[in-house]
């Protein structure tokens, strides 16, 4: 595999995925770069969600496909935002910012602050490979009372971590990918490359 698509335009997820992907000498594409609009994602599952998402870039690029499903899964929110979480408060436009307030505002009160990421990949190898890769991971904490840290994206500055003291968005790029939830299903990925 000399090229693969990253089904996503979430600046966040490429700058990771290119971080992680480039030891292995593939040319990682975006589809924003292919002209490839987002694929609607109508499901109620992460791995549906990812699913969809590496069929539609494959099929419209020809070429390998990569997609990513993830969120924040809330203890006390009965798994919320989960597969809504980039859309938490509303996609007019999809903003971090404002999915943390209404993170915030959900959680006001509340004392079980439990909360993980999950995150699971989908990698195709064409449009209708009958046997997609999948890889899972999930990275355990807690949602703080209040922001902190300028690093990450998404729900970083709110993803409490009492092993290290510290919110996700405060962790170097080298630690965060470490223990996070998709440097975690990347790592399981690519092991999954190695004998497929």
């Amino acid at each position: 595999m000399k090229k693969l698509v990253i089904a996503s335009n979430n600046p966040g997820k490429l700058r990771e995925f290119q971080f992680l992907l480039q030891p292995l000498g593939i040319e990682v594409l975006t589809q924003a770069q292919l002209g490839i609009a987002e694929a609607e994602e109508p499901h109620f599952t992460f791995i549906e969600n990812a699913l969809a998402k590496a069929r539609h870039v494959s099929r419209l690029s020809g070429l390998p496909a990569l997609a990513d499903d993830s969120g924040i899964c809330v203890e006390a929110l009965d798994g919320a935002p989960g597969v809504f979480s980039a859309r938490y408060a509303g996609d007019n436009p999809k903003s971090d910012e404002r999915n943390n307030e209404k993170l915030l505002q959900d959680m006001r009160g509340v004392a079980d602050r439990r909360a993980h990421y999950y995150c699971v990949l989908v990698l195709l190898h064409h449009a209708d490979d009958p046997q997609p890769l999948i890889a899972e991971g999930e990275w355990h904490g807690e949602i703080a009372h209040e922001e902190r840290g300028d690093g990450g994206f998404g729900y970083d500055p709110l993803f409490w971590l009492p092993q290290l003291g510290k919110m996700s968005a405060e962790l170097s790029r080298d630690e965060k990918h470490a223990i996070s939830h998709r440097g975690k299903a990347l790592r399981v990925l690519l092991e999954k490359l190695k004998v497929a």
